[in-house]
């Protein structure tokens, strides 16, 4: 149950990643400052100093959250002994996150802490001036997030020199491939140790669809989602938005066009095959069901994925049936598998300091983590042994009335229970895998997208126009691709890359 984040970039692969060039801004802070409270630097001790104060959280609303009232009163329970404060918890569907966050940030409406994503405006919002930069409140308030996320990692989340989100404790990295249906596996006896490759699922792919012909062979990752583009991690470095990547991660630290690479133009043509052999649906393009949904429904028996340790099992639970993975591509970090999930201080706070003392929290104190991440024991969870929790009896993920698959989203997700059917190694497993994954060369670089904002505006017109169609099978490249490259180029994408490249340059000068 360890919740993946692998929605997210679901919802928000494609999109662009924006970082402009920031504004003045200071700390914030209003009348009720906990400046003036004599508050403790050890965000652990009493807060019987400190003024009451109300913080106003804003995340990605994610699984069944009916009792998150009833959570909510022993959140503020507990926290309001640790730093005086209680907290209101703003759930947001992801499909309205970004627009009702930033009417929030615009309107100065009560916000004090949010989610923040790269590929969902995060340097813009520091460039407005809307979030709080976080280096002086680190010092002061926030010492056990820098023994969890250290110097290396926190560098992957600035956007021109200055730290403006905390990114969650959680897989930093991923391995890539294609999830299944045990059952359906097991049923026709279909041997993965010979799946070496993509290409060798074809072989699969027409099993599944001569046996089970109301059931789609491979569908993509989340519910808005492309086949490419959840594998595009694994192939190159897409410098948080694809106008120019790095292949293989390193090129040489030299910037190429993804859409008129020959590895782009071979993904095409594979996918196209699988959909002109009627593996993958013919509305595929218009699906917004969750993959995980239709795997449920048995409307389909695969997906693409990005993975980590212990996915299987996550998504055997979600799936309501096993799933077995197929491994194709090795695990890889980048500054965007970090920084796709943080959470930032709005510059609405009246009381930063206080927003910066629950982050802090957030990453040290279990039991905060397991309230939110698993709601109350005995009621929406019971232990199972150490460590080790499942649902109540008679409770399943059908009728649980908490059971929100957030848990990346919130610090660190290295302090909650490890689910029953898990490893109980699960959290050791993924910070090794974390550490022994293989780095972006540009890991920590950021580009800032302000110098040539007319032409990525003009050419995500562009990509919204094509990529999707031609992602996912359903247009067909050797008609389409030369277009999608010309108006492209017409639209900007060379000034696009020479600067990203310009930026990357520097960056590498000033980082050696």
């Amino acid at each position: 149950m360890k919740r993946k984040w692998g929605r997210i970039q679901s919802v928000t692969a494609g999109m662009l990643a924006v970082s402009l060039l920031l504004t003045a801004c200071g700390g914030g802070g209003g009348s009720t400052s906990s400046k003036t409270a004599d508050a403790s630097g050890d965000a652990g001790k009493s807060g019987s100093n400190l003024k009451p104060y109300e913080l106003t959280i804003a995340y990605y609303n994610i699984g069944n959250t009916k009792d998150l009232k009833e959570v909510q009163d022993a959140i503020n329970k507990h926290v309001k002994e640790k730093i005086n404060a209680t907290v209101k918890l703003m759930p947001i569907d992801p499909a309205a996150y970004s627009q009702q966050i930033n009417l929030m940030l615009a309107g100065n409406e009560n916000l004090d802490i949010l989610l923040t994503l790269t590929a969902l405006g995060y340097g813009t919002q520091a460039a407005k001036g809307q979030l709080v930069p976080l280096e002086d409140l680190l010092k002061k308030y926030g010492q056990d997030v820098t023994k969890v996320v250290g110097p290396d990692i926190l560098k992957a989340t600035t956007t021109s020199g200055k730290i403006y989100g905390l990114p969650s404790v959680r897989d930093w990295a991923a391995d890539f491939g294609v999830l299944m249906r045990k059952d359906i596996v097991d049923k026709y006896k279909i041997d993965l140790s010979k799946v070496k490759t993509f290409d060798d699922l074809d072989a699969v792919f027409q099993v599944v669809k001569d046996n089970e012909p109301n059931m789609a062979a491979i569908i993509p990752e989340g519910s808005s989602n492309t086949i490419i583009s959840t594998l595009v991690p694994g192939i190159v470095d897409p410098l948080n938005d694809d106008n120019g990547v790095l292949p293989d991660h390193d090129n040489n630290l030299k910037v190429v066009n993804w859409f008129e690479s020959k590895t782009y133009a071979d993904w095409l043509k594979r996918v196209r095959r699988w959909y002109t052999a009627g593996y993958i649906p013919k509305d595929i393009a218009t699906n917004k069901i969750a993959s995980e949904q239709l795997v449920k429904a048995g409307k389909a028996f695969s997906f693409v994925a990005h993975m980590k340790p212990g996915y299987e099992n996550k998504e055997s639970l979600t799936t309501g049936t096993p799933m077995v993975a197929v491994r194709l591509m090795p695990a890889v970090s980048t500054t965007s598998s970090i920084s796709n999930v943080m959470f930032s201080i709005a510059k609405n706070s009246k009381d930063p300091e206080r927003a910066m003392m629950f982050l802090n929290l957030l990453y040290s104190d279990k039991d905060l983590i397991n309230l939110i991440d698993y709601g109350i024991e005995g009621k929406h969870y019971v232990k199972k042994a150490d460590n080790k929790i499942g649902f109540p009896n008679g409770v399943d993920s059908s009728n649980a009335t908490y059971n929100p698959t957030h848990g990346w989203e919130w610090g660190n997700q290295f302090l909650s229970y490890v689910w029953e059917n898990d490893d109980p190694n699960l959290w050791k497993m993924q910070d090794e895998f974390n550490k022994s994954a293989k780095k972006s060369k540009a890991l920590g670089f950021s580009f800032t997208v302000d110098p040539v904002k007319t032409e990525a505006a003009a050419v995500q017109s562009v990509k919204d126009q094509y990529k999707t169609g031609l992602e996912t099978g359903t247009l067909d490249p050797e008609k389409n691709l030369p277009d999608f490259i010309s108006k492209l180029k017409s639209a900007g994408i060379d000034k696009i890359i020479a600067e990203k490249q310009k930026q990357l340059d520097e960056w590498a000068k000033n980082n050696k």
